[in-house]
């Protein structure tokens, strides 16, 4: 059963913290991704992503102060994803589908925000990989490789439903209420469309180490963004892919930016 929430300011705040904190990290991850594809400053694949954006930003001038706020916009976007999944306002009607969605992304961001958490307090930001953390934990369970196929699949799933997100321009209800200039709407609905679809690819390819471990029963070959990024590296073109894909997810970032600005939430 939905609960009816009446105070629209709050989840306005939240939600324009939540979006700007998620608009850094992507766009840092972007940044760092298309540094290491062309070893921009020596930077490194498996340094660009959640972990290396907060080991980074922990090691500018007032690095932790502005990494614990961080941590605290990813805690109100959780909390706002938390709003929507068991929340009734505004008039959509949402699927139970789409609550699933929205759990399963405060759930996420919730962990990225510990994480930073965790990096602050104890200068530990769980640097070892946690797809291959979870994957040998799954595998030493009995069908431990099924689960993994499974989950691998789940992935996928996502993936291509963000591809798909984009490339359909399904992101666009968040654009038509801004009412923003023609122009700036237009750039708005490029930036979702590249967005979308960068961060779908990503999904895709840890899809595939993921499969790829669970078919070899080997945890090392499973990996998050970074082990993502130096797969794509290795590839034909390789630097010129993780280069666009950089751009692609800090286009991302910079649509969370305008909707955090832009946006009414409820």
């Amino acid at each position: 059963m939905e609960i009816a929430y009446s105070a629209k300011p709050w989840i306005n705040t939240i939600a324009r913290i939540g979006l700007t904190a998620k608009g850094i990290v992507y766009s840092l991850i972007g940044i760092l991704a298309f540094m290491a594809a062309f070893e921009i400053a020596g930077q490194r694949n498996e340094e660009s992503d959640r972990s290396g954006v907060f080991e980074l930003v922990k090691d500018w001038p007032a690095g932790k102060p502005i990494l614990a706020l961080i941590a605290l916009g990813l805690i109100c976007y959780a909390i706002w994803r938390g709003v929507q999944t068991f929340a009734n306002y505004g008039t959509e009607e949402k699927k139970w589908t789409q609550k699933i969605r929205y759990l399963f992304s405060g759930i996420t961001y919730l962990s990225i925000a510990l994480s930073a958490i965790s990096l602050l307090l104890y200068n530990s930001s769980d640097s070892g990989d946690q797809n291959q953390y979870w994957a040998a934990e799954l595998m030493s369970k009995p069908f431990g490789e099924w689960l993994l196929g499974l989950g691998a699949l789940v992935v996928a799933a996502i993936g291509i439903y963000q591809v798909w997100y984009g490339l359909s321009e399904k992101y666009r209800k968040h654009v038509q209420g801004m009412r923003l200039h023609s122009s700036v709407s237009a750039y708005l609905l490029r930036s979702g469309k590249i967005g979308y679809v960068a961060r779908g690819v990503v999904w895709l390819i840890i899809s595939f180490l993921l499969l790829r471990s669970a078919l070899h029963t080997n945890a090392k070959e499973a990996g998050g963004t970074g082990k993502a990024f130096q797969f794509i590296e290795s590839s034909t073109y390789g630097s010129f892919i993780l280069g666009a894909l950089g751009l692609g997810l800090l286009a991302y970032g910079i649509f969370n930016f305008i909707r955090a600005r832009y946006e009414r939430f409820g």
